[in-house]
């Protein structure tokens, strides 16, 4: 087995993993809390699933981009949030039932949701978009439902040993999210330059920041929901967006780096956002 097909696999594990040792420290009450609160349900499916995708849309419209980042652009923005989003959000003082809600909320929604707006794109823009709704939920099962209700039922039947192995477990996660991570950084790097310039970097911080505003704008009164939901709506699923890249145009090998050179712009956007702007993070 060679580097370039074993970095995929160990960025699957890591993602499995921080899912799961989320589960550990969560409750089914958690992942069903927006379903049970329809109001902050709407506003953030709004948020997510339908103003970044305009976004997304008078941005491609408007800059003359290349073809990936245009495909990357589309893509990411009718994913939903990625599965390590929660640990970024808990960290920066979310409240759990919302911050889990919304993660299970918007997996579960883009099942229906994804199909809808790449119909839509392609109705505006003439171009062929597809993804089956089962590919959807493959993926959706695999890198969030699985490991965060495997997390949950055995939090539920063994609350001790769960408690025991959900640190050690978050670690392996970031060690192997670090060993999967860098050396493809490297690679982004030393390949693909000229993504690290111009418009493309000034469009994907753009998207991220608007996202973020846009996320702030619909939270609602609660500080902590605007902060998570501003968080969330910047941040997109990668393999969602890669799974619609690869469905519609597989010649285009450029998607994956740049779909990773987003994920690294959106970090960024995401952790200065509050400061640039000014506004109250949610409390710890």
């Amino acid at each position: 087995m060679n580097l370039s097909s074993l970095i995929p696999l160990v960025l699957k594990a890591s993602i499995f993993l921080t899912v799961f040792a989320l589960g550990l420290q969560a409750t089914f009450a958690d992942a069903t809390f927006l379903f049970r609160r329809p109001g902050l349900l709407a506003r953030g499916f709004i948020s997510m699933s339908v103003m970044m995708p305009l976004v997304a849309l008078i941005l491609v419209m408007t800059f003359r981009l290349e073809p990936e980042v245009e495909i990357a652009l589309v893509a990411l923005s009718v994913s939903p949030v990625p599965p390590v989003f929660p640990k970024k959000a808990l960290k920066a003082g979310g409240e759990e039932n919302y911050t889990i809600g919304l993660l299970v909320a918007t997996v579960v929604l883009s099942i229906v949701a994804i199909p809808i707006a790449l119909e839509i794109f392609e109705r505006l823009t003439g171009v062929p978009l597809h993804l089956s709704a089962l590919s959807i939920s493959a993926i959706v099962f695999k890198t969030v439902l699985a490991p965060l209700l495997g997390g949950i039922v055995l939090r539920a039947v063994a609350s001790s040993f769960a408690n025991r192995i959900t640190k050690p477990i978050g670690i392996l996660a970031a060690v192997l999210l670090i060993l999967g991570a860098l050396p493809a950084l490297l690679v982004l790097i030393r390949n693909n330059l000229q993504f690290l310039a111009g418009v493309t970097l000034l469009c994907f911080a753009a998207f991220a920041l608007i996202g973020y505003l846009i996320g702030h704008l619909f939270g609602g009164p609660d500080p902590q929901d605007r902060s998570v939901l501003a968080m969330a709506t910047a941040s997109r699923h990668p393999a969602l967006a890669l799974a619609i890249a690869h469905a519609n145009f597989p010649q285009q090998k450029l998607v994956v780096p740049t779909v990773i050179l987003y994920l690294i712009v959106s970090g960024v956007v995401t952790a200065l956002a509050p400061k640039l702007l000014k506004t109250t993070p949610a409390p710890a």
